[in-house]
């Protein structure tokens, strides 16, 4: 079930095969591997819209994959580009927080 929890995060950084997400900012760290933020990409490119079936063949994305840039999307998401030229994905601050590494 999707998280209700409206919190924002405090802190998002880039890591080299992360992206780092500080809830609450008392040092609670979340590392996301990045590719497995790349293939959870909620975009219609990676999403079928109609049915909801996951269209994004896993073996397109590199092992080696990174963020290259985040930009927040108003005070819900998160953009992310990717080193594989993908960026149309905003992942909101709820889907985030309900990922498990």
């Amino acid at each position: 079930m999707p998280s209700q929890d409206k919190r924002v995060p405090r802190a998002i950084r880039r890591r080299s095969t992360s992206i780092e997400i500080d809830w609450d900012g008392a040092g609670d760290l979340v590392h996301l591997p990045a590719r497995m933020l790349r293939l959870a990409c909620p975009c219609a490119a990676c999403v079928d819209e109609m049915s909801g079936r996951r269209t994004l063949d896993p073996s397109t994305v590199p092992e080696d994959i990174r963020a290259e840039s985040l930009e927040l999307v108003g005070a819900y998401g998160l953009r992310i580009r990717w080193s594989d030229g993908h960026g149309t994905g905003i992942y909101t601050f709820a889907s985030l927080r309900d990922v498990r590494p």
